[in-house]
């Protein structure tokens, strides 16, 4: 049987900067990855979005590793050179009730080490973006966004030129703890004795948890999916300069943060994601038929946008563990001190921000396992 000092699975961004770190602290590591290539579910369905730690309870993971791992983040793109852009986001209110709440949110960002946001009256606003309609707004000037490809290509180089290796078409059955040990059990029948294991599975982090032997069955949330739908601009770019997101109404829980304007960097514009619950994580195909919802949302704050403008662009699936009728949960970074088995992590939920908080997630996974 074939030996490894540390086993990651899943090689979307966070798998990926969690065995970068690992092998630049000295660790052999070795990735499995069950799709053909890096980054094939969560991390190349979502808006690429590098968020400020806004929304989050203060003291949550989210909260904490989503402010530094912003930062960590806007560093390493500009020392390795990955597309970025801190192009800045407006929160716009509406209603009564969306105006009033911005105070409280503004609170919540400064608790959390976000100190840097503006509020806006709907005049201020309209003054950097002309097109947009709102009642207030509240200006993030440290929200951007990010190339995730190249983001994923560079955490995989500098794991390969520690010495780690990314192996595809590696799709885990088994986790068995053993005296100290992992034996980690492929569908084609190779095992792999390993003495640290970091499931990083994303929307199959339940499901390998469930398949880990000596792991009591305590420790493993039930994995939730929400489905989140974009649509397109059809043609032109995008009206606005800066991400455009709707205020949330107080009372809702974050389930998302509604059907939002986000900017690629070719200045293309794409709306959404929307939240519709589903039992299948594989259901990524856009219904057109909910592209009516969409056009009522965006016009709240872009009333402008013409009849026939959007088409249906693509869907990611949210890897929750909490319902829809749930705050949303925390993430979960689940080391021995948790479940009792040395060597083991587990990372339960981790949705947005997941891609911001990459490289403070694998500082804190090189942590718990120090």
């Amino acid at each position: 049987m074939d030996q490894v000092d540390v086993l990651v699975i899943g090689a979307g961004v966070v798998g990926l900067a969690v065995a970068r770190a690992l092998a630049l602290s000295g660790r052999e590591v070795l990735v499995l990855e069950r799709e053909a290539g890096i980054g094939m579910g969560t991390s190349s369905r979502n808006s690429e979005v590098i968020h400020a730690g806004i929304y989050y309870p203060t003291g949550s993971l989210k909260a904490q590793l989503c402010v530094r791992g912003r930062a960590q983040l806007y560093a390493y793109c500009l020392e390795r050179g990955i597309a970025h852009r801190r192009c800045g986001k407006l929160i716009v209110a509406h209603t009564p009730s969306q105006v009033a709440g911005l105070p409280d949110i503004m609170a919540r960002a400064r608790a959390n080490g976000v100190d840097d946001l503006v509020l806006l009256g709907a005049d201020e606003a309209r003054a950097l973006e002309s097109r947009l309609h709102c009642a207030a707004a509240l200006l993030s000037p440290s929200t951007g966004i990010v190339d995730s490809h190249g983001l994923m290509l560079a955490l995989q180089g500098d794991l390969e030129n520690a010495g780690g290796m990314v192996v595809c078409h590696s799709v885990v059955d088994e986790v068995a703890a053993t005296g100290g040990q992992f034996v980690v059990r492929t569908a084609d029948g190779t095992e792999l004795q390993a003495t640290t294991v970091v499931n990083a599975a994303g929307l199959d982090a339940c499901a390998v948890a469930s398949r880990t032997t000596g792991l009591d069955r305590v420790h493993v949330p039930r994995a939730r999916y929400a489905k989140g739908n974009y649509f397109t601009l059809a043609a032109g770019r995008s009206p606005f300069e800066r991400l455009i997101y709707p205020a949330p109404e107080p009372a809702q829980h974050l389930a998302g943060l509604g059907v939002h304007l986000t900017i690629d960097l070719g200045g293309q514009a794409k709306f959404g994601p929307d939240v519709q619950w589903t039992d299948d994580p594989e259901d990524l195909v856009v219904d057109p038929a909910r592209g009516d919802a969409f056009y009522a949302e965006v016009r709240n704050y872009w009333p402008e946008l013409p009849d026939g403008a959007l088409q249906p662009g693509y869907a990611g699936m949210r890897p929750k563990i909490s319902g829809p009728d749930e705050p949303a949960a925390d993430f979960r970074i689940d080391g021995p001190a948790v479940h009792g088995l040395p060597g083991l992590v587990n990372l339960f939920g981790i949705e947005s921000p997941g891609l911001t908080s990459c490289l403070a997630i694998a500082e804190r996974v090189v942590s718990l396992l120090r």
